[in-house]
């Protein structure tokens, strides 16, 4: 830690899942994007994001970003065996457009 007591960013390793358990609801669309853009970049084109069963609230969230993401050519509720409607499979451009 410096002395203002911020922390050094945290770096995950770009998988083709990620978990958001973790992190708070207003860190996700910022998060996403960076994630989608770095499994882009990594030859990923499916991915899956673990977002949890609860209330749908961040699944909704997840949904909205992934709407406007210019990497994202489809996604879809996982299938049961990957999380059901606790996950969503990301299928991304061949391309960069």
């Amino acid at each position: 830690m410096d002395e203002n007591n911020f922390s050094e960013p945290i770096v995950f390793p770009i998988e083709d899942t990620i978990d958001l358990h973790t992190f708070q609801p207003a860190e996700v669309k910022d998060l996403l994007h960076d994630y989608l853009q770095a499994a882009w970049e990594k030859g990923f084109r499916e991915v899956c994001i673990i977002h949890g069963k609860g209330s749908g609230t961040l699944a909704r969230l997840v949904h909205k970003t992934l709407d406007r993401h210019p990497l994202v050519h489809s996604y879809s509720w996982a299938p049961r065996e990957r999380g059901g409607w606790g996950a969503t499979i990301v299928f991304l451009q061949e391309e960069q457009l």
